[in-house]
């Protein structure tokens, strides 16, 4: 495979044995407990308490706790007052900033660097590469293969546990039948299939007049287009359309629509005996942002973005005020997020990153996000922690309080998550997981472990804010790029070989992490 050979010429390239030891010395103190799952860091002390404090929320409660994800899409790092922003960039959270607060704070949170790449592999505990869903399926693509057709989903995993499972707003994974949130093990579905941007197209004359004002061309986009009505949709069941976009005033009021839903499931659920798994994906804050024109202003700033922002704060603080309502915010999992970094193409619609590069990049602006684990009275309140996480070890974290044993998981593929239940429980708890991989598309691109980060290969957009939709890139040829991210957080002072002991710590985690993909080979579905 041309990666793994990629990575191996690297390694030769800097003059360093392929037979250097991954662990060697401290730098590196995960194992690997299968041949077909990610290594972790062991710590059986913490895991033990944090095992044995949820057999006492078990006996307490009656039941498994529920998991709620809050993912919004597009929001910068530097978005939350947690993070730095809040009131200074002009939309207090208030709501955001207490979950942090009153629970663990993660500094060093990654997501992938754009939102079909995260949104699957937190539910597949994959990384995109694997299973082929690099980029989202844009209209007229036509994928060679359904990606999700073998793929085993978390929602599935739980559902069959005796979860109710839910998925709520944006999906952006595939809109063919087989590919939605109810055919891929979701019991109930309610949102949109494309992002924000995509149904915005179709309604908003000033920024789309050429499509907007030109019926035949509107509706030879709306031939290939993506669905942009409200669907309800239920696993072996029918699938409903509901209320249609028609105006930048429908899609303002998208995301109250939906939340409003989720807090009406949450205390409809709270009743039964199932526990429930929740999914909660903001429209907002991807462009095209517009005001709910039925709230007011909500931000100091009154920009279409920073609406956004509190506005999602808003929800956010309802979710949560409904799970205290129903009685179960005691024995509910709460972990809130963004998909990636934000959008800077779209500018003064888009997000703040304190960090070098932007969504579509694997530099921090584009891949550290903000991470914010909340559960009343399990997790100690004020912890902030800058160990490393990835947004897939949600996954396995989900499977443990679930008691989904990893027998469940199909032994033939490779799982990247790590189980981060210990860390996220214990009040002193550190990170399982000794590093995190970036890619773009097919091409290994970056890896962070410990402080350090490591480009393999490094592409640069030729003009300021240029990430995505407009960017012109530039392959600089030889690297790789070393940083230290506790000195240089913006990556701006690459270090060069300074740093050899940890480089050949590096180089060796690349060279395992290579052979699992000639072990286990990559999905090609056509993207």
């Amino acid at each position: 495979m041309r990666q793994v050979c990629q990575i191996f010429v690297l390694v030769l390239g800097l003059g360093l044995s392929l037979n250097a030891e991954a662990s060697g010395g401290s730098f590196d103190r995960s194992v690997r407990t299968a041949e077909n799952l990610e290594p972790a860091i062991p710590h059986p002390q913490q895991q033990e308490a944090a095992l044995a404090k949820l057999a006492a929320l078990k006996q307490e409660h009656g039941k498994r706790p529920n998991v709620v994800w809050i993912v919004v899409d597009d929001m910068g790092y530097g978005d939350p007052g947690c993070y730095g922003g809040g009131v200074m960039t002009g939309a207090a959270t208030p709501n955001i900033d207490r979950l942090a607060a009153e629970g663990l704070k993660l500094t060093s949170c990654y997501a992938q660097q754009t939102c079909t790449p995260t949104r699957s592999a937190i539910l597949t505990g994959r990384l995109p590469r694997r299973t082929g869903l690099t980029r989202p399926i844009l209209a007229g693509d036509k994928v060679t293969k359904n990606p999700w057709e073998d793929e085993v989903s978390l929602a599935k995993l739980l559902s069959d546990a005796g979860y109710h499972t839910l998925l709520t707003g944006k999906w952006h994974v595939g809109e063919e039948e087989g590919m939605r949130p109810h055919d891929v093990g979701f019991d109930e579905f309610y949102g949109y299939y494309p992002a924000q941007k995509e149904i915005s197209q179709r309604v908003d004359p000033r920024r789309y007049p050429g499509l907007v004002l030109d019926a035949q061309r509107l509706r030879g986009f709306e031939a290939v287009g993506p669905e942009d009505h409200l669907t309800h949709g239920f696993k072996g069941g029918g699938t409903e359309q509901l209320a249609q976009i028609q105006s930048i005033e429908d899609m303002g009021r998208a995301d109250k629509v939906l939340a409003d839903f989720t807090v009406a499931q949450i205390k409809e659920l709270a009743q039964q005996e199932k526990p429930f798994f929740i999914e909660h994906c903001f429209m907002k804050a991807h462009c095209d942002n517009f005001r709910n024109p039925d709230l007011g202003s909500l931000s100091q700033s009154k920009y279409a973005y920073k609406e956004a922002v509190a506005e999602v704060d808003l929800h956010v603080g309802a979710i949560v005020r409904a799970l205290a309502e129903a009685g179960v915010l005691e024995n509910t999992f709460v972990f809130f997020t963004s998909d990636n970094g934000p959008q800077m193409d779209a500018w003064p619609d888009a997000g703040y990153t304190p960090f070098r590069g932007a969504k579509g990049t694997t530099f921090e602006g584009g891949v550290r996000v903000p991470g914010v684990a909340y559960w009343k009275g399990v997790i100690a309140p004020g912890r902030c922690s800058n160990d490393v996480f990835d947004l897939m070890d949600l996954f396995g974290t989900a499977l443990t309080l679930a008691e989904v044993p990893p027998s469940k998981l199909p032994a033939d593929r490779y799982y990247d998550f790590v189980d981060q239940t210990s860390f996220l429980l214990t009040d002193r708890g550190v990170s399982n997981r000794e590093t995190a991989y970036f890619w773009w598309g097919s091409e290994l691109m970056a890896c962070r472990m410990h402080e350090y980060k490591a480009h393999v290969k490094v592409v640069l957009p030729q003009a300021t804010h240029m990430h995505i939709d407009m960017a012109l890139l530039h392959d600089v040829g030889l690297s790789p790029w070393f940083f230290n991210l506790h000195l240089d957080p913006k990556e701006e002072m690459p270090v060069g070989h300074r740093l050899d002991p940890w480089l050949a710590s590096v180089l060796g985690k690349l060279k395992a992490h290579a052979a699992t993909f000639k072990k286990y080979p990559p999905k090609e579905i056509g993207l």
